[in-house]
């Protein structure tokens, strides 16, 4: 008996080994939670070890499932790569692109549409991530990732040095003379960067002045600007996120650097027609980033 289990079994490990859930892996693979927990269970009587801890309401990976995961995702990986190498995309005019939810709405978006209006041809599939651990090698042509570039699996470009800038409504704006009068006010926080709200504060010598503000924390950046443009507090967000926003005021001067930044990344493999189009386009286009971000005290 061959020492390799059957492919469906291991396409139900991935898929539940990175979202954590049967049911969003029978959902990926269009099967049923119970069709994912059979093959799981079928998996882990072949191996003769446990993969997941089953949670009442979630799942975790035992220690084997956290080891064997990259082997399968590596495999995983060089088959499509093999694929590709052996016989191309099999739809040359189709281009998956993956990235987080706020970067597709507040800064993407418009440049998918000017992009299909020229480009009818290829048609493009965006689809979400949210945590670093929903990026990687399968399921996309490319990626707008966030970080330092530091990548080894994949080509990265940036798209542009990034600052942070405070931003709220425009009723809120007008109470905020300087950053003194924070003080009382709701600091909306994002989860998940190097650089955030104490950063700021120290840049303005105002670093004590957090004890003397309200917290709330989102895990997404387009709840933390939705929050602000209800007039719910202020947000420390990338600028380049910003464009056009105009329901969102910037109070103050002083933007935040960081070293951290938006990338475009993807596989280093052959790639399609239809993804290179597009890749040299984004590429061509990242410079309108640079030439309107929100500046303070616009409407």
């Amino acid at each position: 008996m061959s020492a390799l289990p059957p492919l469906h079994w291991l396409q139900a490990f991935e898929a539940s080994a990175r979202t954590l859930s049967f049911t969003a892996a029978g959902q990926e693979l269009s099967v049923t939670q119970a069709a994912i927990s059979q093959r799981i269970r079928l998996l882990e009587d072949r191996l003769g070890q446990a993969l997941f801890v089953r949670h009442p309401r979630s799942l975790s990976l035992t220690p084997a499932g956290q080891a064997w995961l990259p082997s399968v995702q590596e495999a995983f990986a060089r088959l499509e790569e093999g694929t590709l190498e052996v016989f191309g995309t099999t739809s040359e005019g189709q281009v998956t692109l993956r990235t987080t939810p706020a970067l597709q709405h507040y800064w993407l978006a418009p440049r998918l549409a000017r992009f299909h209006a020229t480009h009818r041809d290829i048609s493009v599939r965006v689809v979400s991530a949210i945590w670093s651990a929903d990026f990687g090698a399968q399921g996309a042509d490319m990626e707008i990732r966030y970080g330092r570039g530091d990548w080894g699996n994949v080509e990265s470009i940036s798209l542009g040095k990034e600052s942070l800038i405070p931003v709220c409504s425009s009723s809120l704006a007008e109470r905020l003379a300087s950053p003194g009068d924070l003080a009382g006010q709701t600091l909306l926080h994002a989860a998940g960067f190097a650089s955030g709200w104490p950063a700021w504060l120290s840049l303005v010598d105002q670093a004590a002045l957090s004890r003397q503000c309200h917290s709330l924390v989102c895990d997404n950046l387009s709840m933390v600007i939705s929050l602000a443009e209800q007039g719910v507090g202020v947000a420390l967000v990338h600028q380049r996120l910003l464009t056009g926003r105009r329901s969102l005021v910037a109070p103050f001067a002083t933007a935040l650097p960081v070293d951290e930044g938006f990338w475009l990344c993807r596989p280093k493999r052959q790639q399609g027609q239809a993804a290179h189009g597009l890749w040299t386009w984004l590429l061509a286009d990242r410079e309108d980033a640079e030439r309107s971000v929100i500046t303070p005290a616009s409407t």
